[in-house]
C-alpha cells in the first residue's frame, strides 16, 4: 500500500479519510472496519498490513485496522440547494489550517473540493462532484472532512484520529452528491462526529463515525 503524494492532508502526510480507506480496502474484510491512525500516514512510502496493523518500512505502527459493527452514524440529508448555500459560507475559504488538503483544501484545484459549511442546526453540508474513477478510498475521503468542519474553529485545528465507515454503494462519476456531517459528542481534545453521503436522488450511499483530535495550531 502506498499513499500517493497528491492524497495529502496536512503537509507531508496522507489525508486521514483517504488513508483509512486505503487501509480498509487492504484489509479486504466482508464487513465494516474501523481504522485508528497512530501517526500521520507517510506519503510515497510502502506500507504493509499484517495482523491488523499497518507498518512503515521501519516497523513503526501507522494505523490499526479491526472489524467493527455497523456504526449506524447516519446524518439526515439536505437538498442540493441547501448544501450549495452552506458551502458558499465554508469557513475554510477564509481560514484553513491545511489549505492544501486533498479533500477540503481551497488551494487544491485537483482535489475533491468538498467545502462543508454550517447549517443553522449545527450540521455541515456540501455538494460533492464525484471524480472518475471513483474508488472506496474516494468515499472514505468524502466522509472525512465534513465531520471535522463540524468542530474545527479558528485557531483550533483538528485531525482525524479514528473512523469506521460503511460504503453501501459507490457514487457515479460526474454526479453531484451531498455530504453531511454533525458533531454528536466529545470530551477534552476529542470530538465524535458522524457523516453521510447521499446520491443526487437522495439515496444514502455511505456513512461513518469518526473521532477527531484537537492539535496545536502549528502542527504540519
Amino acid at each position: 500500500m502506498i499513499i500517493e503524494s497528491r492524497f495529502n492532508g496536512p503537509p507531508g502526510s496522507g489525508n486521514g479519510g483517504w488513508s483509512a480507506g486505503v487501509f480498509a480496502a487492504g484489509a479486504g474484510g466482508p464487513g465494516p472496519v474501523e481504522v485508528t491512525l497512530r501517526r500521520p500516514p507517510p506519503l510515497e512510502t510502502p506500507l504493509t498490513l499484517a495482523d491488523g496493523e499497518v507498518r512503515d518500512p521501519q516497523g513503526l505502527v501507522v494505523a490499526q485496522v479491526r472489524p467493527a459493527e455497523d456504526p449506524r452514524a447516519v446524518v439526515p440529508p439536505v437538498d442540493l440547494p441547501a448544501a450549495r448555500a452552506a458551502s458558499a459560507a465554508y469557513p475554510g475559504l477564509v481560514d484553513h489550517p491545511f489549505p492544501g488538503c486533498y479533500v477540503c483544501g481551497p488551494d487544491r484545484a485537483d482535489g475533491l473540493r468538498i467545502f462543508p459549511g454550517r447549517l443553522p442546526d449545527g450540521r455541515t453540508a456540501a455538494p460533492f462532484r464525484v471524480p472518475g474513477p471513483v474508488t472506496t478510498p474516494t468515499v472514505w475521503a468524502a466522509l472525512d472532512c465534513p465531520g471535522g468542519w463540524a468542530v474545527i474553529a479558528p485557531g483550533r485545528p483538528y485531525v482525524l484520529g479514528r473512523i469506521a465507515a460503511v460504503v453501501a454503494a459507490l457514487p457515479e462519476p460526474g454526479d453531484e452528491c451531498v455530504v453531511t456531517g454533525v458533531m454528536v459528542g466529545g470530551e477534552g481534545r476529542k470530538a465524535l462526529v458522524h457523516t453521510s453521503l447521499y446520491a443526487p436522488d437522495g439515496t444514502l450511499l455511505a456513512w461513518a463515525r469518526a473521532t477527531w483530535i484537537a492539535v496545536a495550531d502549528d502542527v504540519g
